[in-house]
C-alpha cells in the first residue's frame, strides 16, 4: 500500500508541475488579457437615446452599458481625459483646468501650448500606461491628455503627438495595426481619442441635427472598429471601451454674464479659465471688493480656495488659485461680450447630468447585457488594472464600485 501512496505522490507532484508549467506557457503564448479604450470627447450619456445607434446598442447586449459616466469637476476635456487615466481627483493630479497657471513651477499650462504639454512636470499621478510599462506590459496610447509627456519618465511604448486634423478611419487602422504586432511588441494597453462629437456640440448645441448626424457617423465607426478586432485570431482575449470625458448642455448669448462689465481686471494679479468656469489670484488690496461684486452675481457660483463642497473634491490644488467662479447651468460667463454665443457648452457641476458621459463595454472580463449604474471617471483605473492584473498605484477611484459589471 505504501508503494501505491508513493506512487500517487509522485504522479500528483509530475502533475502540478505540469499544470504550473502549462500556465506558464500559456502567458508567454500570448494568453494575457488586453485592453481597449476609446474615448469620444463630449458624447453626453442620453445621445444614443435621441439617435439610432445601433453599435452601441449592440455592444450593451453583448457587454455592459451604464447609466451614465459621471466626470470630476470641472467637467472640462484635459481634467477628465487625465482623471481617466490616473483614477485621481484634479486636485490631486494636478490638471486643475485645459489652462492655469501652476505657482508650484510658476509655469503656464494650455492645451495648445506643446512645450508645455509635453512638460511632465505639470502632470501628477501615476497613468494607467506607466503603471503597466512598469510591470512589463506594454502601452499605446493614440491622442489621450498626459501621454505626450514624460509622467514619472515614462511615456507608452507607443504615442502619438497630437494632430486634430488626423482622419477617424487613419485612427482606427493605426490601432488596429498595433493589434497585429508580433506578440513581443503588441500593446495589451490601448487608449485613444476622436475629438467629436465635442466640438460638433460646442457649434450647434447638443440638441442640434448637426450633433445627431455626427452621433450617427461615430457610430457606424465604433462598428468598423469592432469589425476589424473580430477578424483578430485572439478578439476573444480583446476588452473594448467605449466612453467619454463629459457631456454638453444647451447655452444661449441671451444668457452670457459678462465679467469685464462688472469686475475690474486691476482687482486680480491672475484671471485664468474660461466659460464657465475661472480662477481668480486676488491683489490683496482689492479683495473684499471683489469677492462682494462676484458674490452678488446670482448666476455664478463663487468659492475661495479650499471652502468648495466637498463632493466637488476640487479647490485645494494651489494651481486652483485663491477664487473659483462657475456659472450656473445654461448659462455663460465669459470676460469679453464677443466670446458670448449660441451653443453647447459643458464644465459645469458635474452632478448635472447634462454633464454626463458614455461607458459601453465587452469582452472576456465583461458580464452580457448588464446594466451598470452610474459611477465616477476615476473607477476607470482600478478597473483597467484589474483586468490587466496590475498592480494599480493610490488612487482615488475605487474597484468596488465597478467589480459588478464584471465575470
Amino acid at each position: 500500500m505504501k508503494y501505491v501512496t508513493k506512487y500517487l505522490l509522485i504522479v500528483s507532484v509530475l502533475f502540478i508541475g505540469f499544470y504550473f508549467s502549462s500556465c506558464q506557457t500559456n502567458k508567454k503564448s500570448g494568453d494575457k488579457p488586453y485592453v481597449v479604450m476609446l474615448s469620444v470627447d463630449g458624447f453626453r450619456w442620453d445621445y444614443s437615446d435621441k439617435v439610432e445607434t445601433p453599435n452601441l446598442d449592440y455592444i450593451a447586449k453583448i457587454g455592459v452599458k451604464a447609466k451614465s459616466l459621471r466626470p470630476c469637476f470641472p467637467s472640462k476635456t484635459f481634467p477628465n481625459h487625465y482623471s481617466m487615466a490616473t483614477g485621481l481627483y484634479p486636485d490631486n493630479h494636478g490638471i486643475v483646468g485645459n489652462s492655469f497657471y501652476a505657482p508650484d513651477l510658476d509655469a503656464y499650462y494650455a492645451i495648445r501650448d506643446r512645450d508645455a504639454v509635453e512638460n511632465g512636470d505639470f502632470y501628477g499621478g501615476e497613468p494607467i500606461w506607466t503603471t503597466a510599462e512598469k510591470q512589463g506590459v506594454i502601452s499605446g496610447s493614440y491622442f489621450w491628455v498626459g501621454s505626450e509627456a514624460p509622467c514619472q519618465d515614462i511615456r507608452p511604448t507607443y504615442w502619438k503627438r497630437y494632430d486634430h486634423d488626423f482622419p477617424f478611419e487613419q485612427r482606427i487602422d493605426s490601432v488596429i495595426y498595433w493589434l497585429k504586432l508580433p506578440e513581443a511588441k503588441r500593446p495589451h494597453l490601448i487608449m485613444w481619442y476622436m475629438h467629436e462629437p465635442d466640438a460638433i456640440g460646442h457649434s450647434y448645441g447638443p440638441d442640434s441635427d448637426t450633433v445627431k448626424y455626427v452621433i450617427h457617423y461615430l457610430d457606424s465607426l465604433i462598428g468598423v472598429f469592432m469589425t476589424k478586432v473580430n477578424t483578430l485570431p485572439y478578439k476573444d482575449k480583446i476588452n473594448i471601451i467605449v466612453t467619454s470625458d463629459h457631456g454638453m448642455a444647451t447655452i444661449k448669448r441671451s444668457k452670457t454674464v459678462i465679467l469685464k462689465e462688472i469686475i475690474q481686471e486691476k482687482w486680480f494679479d491672475k484671471i485664468e479659465g474660461g466659460s464657465p468656469v475661472f480662477n481668480f489670484e486676488f491683489n490683496e488690496e482689492y479683495r473684499d471688493t471683489a469677492l462682494a461684486v462676484l458674490k452678488s452675481i446670482k448666476e455664478l457660483k463663487v468659492w475661495e480656495h479650499g471652502k468648495l463642497p466637498e463632493r466637488l473634491h476640487y479647490g485645494t490644488n494651489p494651481r486652483t488659485l485663491d477664487l473659483i467662479v462657475v456659472a450656473d447651468s445654461s448659462y455663460n460667463v465669459v470676460w469679453k461680450e464677443r466670446r458670448a454665443q449660441d451653443g453647447g457648452n459643458h464644465g459645469f457641476d458635474n452632478f448635472n447630468t447634462d454633464m454626463h458621459a458614455i461607458f459601453y463595454a465587452y469582452g472576456p472580463a465583461f458580464k452580457e447585457n448588464y446594466s451598470q449604474p452610474t459611477f465616477n471617471n476615476i473607477d476607470l483605473y482600478p478597473l483597467i488594472a484589474n483586468i490587466l492584473d496590475l498592480k494599480p498605484a493610490k488612487v482615488d477611484g475605487k474597484l468596488e464600485h465597478v467589480n459588478g459589471m464584471l465575470k
